[in-house]
């Protein structure tokens, strides 16, 4: 059985009915409570049971953030952002309304929970609301346009096999203003997808190798608490995780016990992937870049590559 708080509002759940309802009837007796029954909405997350498992989205909360924009009636894209950049006059000056960036951005990073695939467009815009310009009103712009055509998206959970495994990749250099590097990992059990995170890295890489392997360590650390956990669900991991990576040379690096002078300021992520991978924690695997699933998060790609990734995450449309 288990039981999720969040400040006053309660899920539980259970295999036994019975004992979920002598919870409930002890809960009464000490608390003022009301039993709102099965679930179907939690903290603006909709709740929509299908066959093989639950589909969760957030429809009615990215419709208010809409409202919010006033762009109800906005014409749809295809994608959350445009590989081409049109620059006018008027794109470097700052965005005259900084509260409503910093409330609409705010909004989207709650809505990225059963959105992943805009996770990427999200945090890019989100590294300029100190001091956003119309360029970048015109990206939040372009973000909302493709969420106003797909507000049935949501994110499915799947029963099945629990089996767990991750993809990692980064793009080296790719922000043109520091010119560090975008990391990128997801994580999926059996096929539903549990976790994800997009980052820019905290200093700037000098060669590929060393990007993918920051990244590939800040994935190992993911799954090393992921295997944790699902542990204390009684859902052990008995084989090591799988890490793909599209990187040969971080692969061969992390599996390789000698060091190197251009990669030992790196050292501490090297023990620590080699440290996880000796006690078979996690393995890592090569995948070629057109399969690479984390590449959704690293940088903005093309439409038909965009709804191929997307598919990869298991994004479904409800009805």
């Amino acid at each position: 059985m288990y039981i999720l708080i969040y400040v006053d509002d309660i899920l539980l759940t259970g295999n036994s009915t019975s004992e979920i309802n002598r919870i409930l009837s002890n809960l009464h007796s000490h608390f003022q409570m009301r039993n709102l029954g099965s679930l179907a909405q939690f903290l603006g997350i909709q709740y929509v049971p299908i066959q093989n498992g639950v589909i969760l989205h957030q429809k009615y909360y990215a419709q208010r953030i809409l409202e919010r924009a006033g762009m109800q009636n906005t014409k749809s894209v295809s994608s959350p952002s445009s590989c081409k950049t049109v620059l006018t006059t008027q794109s470097q000056q700052n965005y005259s309304n900084h509260q409503l960036y910093c409330q609409l951005l705010g909004s989207l990073q709650y809505l990225t929970l059963t959105r992943p695939n805009i996770q990427f467009t999200v945090h890019n815009l989100s590294q300029h609301m100190h001091q956003p310009l119309n360029k970048h009103f015109e990206g939040l712009k372009f973000l909302l346009s493709y969420i106003h055509g797909t507000t049935n998206v949501g994110l499915p959970l799947y029963q099945g096999h629990l089996q767990l495994e991750g993809f990692s990749d980064a793009d080296w250099a790719s922000n043109a203003d520091d010119r560090r590097s975008i990391s990128g990992y997801c994580n999926f059990l059996g096929n539903s997808l549990i976790s994800w995170q997009v980052k820019k890295q905290n200093t700037v890489a000098r060669s590929s190798i060393e990007v993918e392997y920051r990244s590939l360590a800040a994935e190992a650390s993911e799954v090393i608490w992921l295997r944790r956990l699902l542990e204390d669900f009684h859902t052990p991991q008995t084989t090591p995780t799988i890490i793909y990576c599209d990187n040969t040379s971080a692969i061969a690096f992390a599996n390789n016990p000698i060091y190197h002078a251009r990669t030992k300021h790196i050292d501490v992520d090297c023990h620590f992937i080699r440290d996880s991978i000796q006690a078979k924690h996690l393995s890592v695997h090569h995948i070629c870049t057109n399969n690479q699933t984390a590449d959704i998060f690293t940088k903005p790609v093309p439409i038909l590559r965009f709804k191929n990734l997307s598919t990869k995450l298991t994004v479904v449309t409800h009805h």
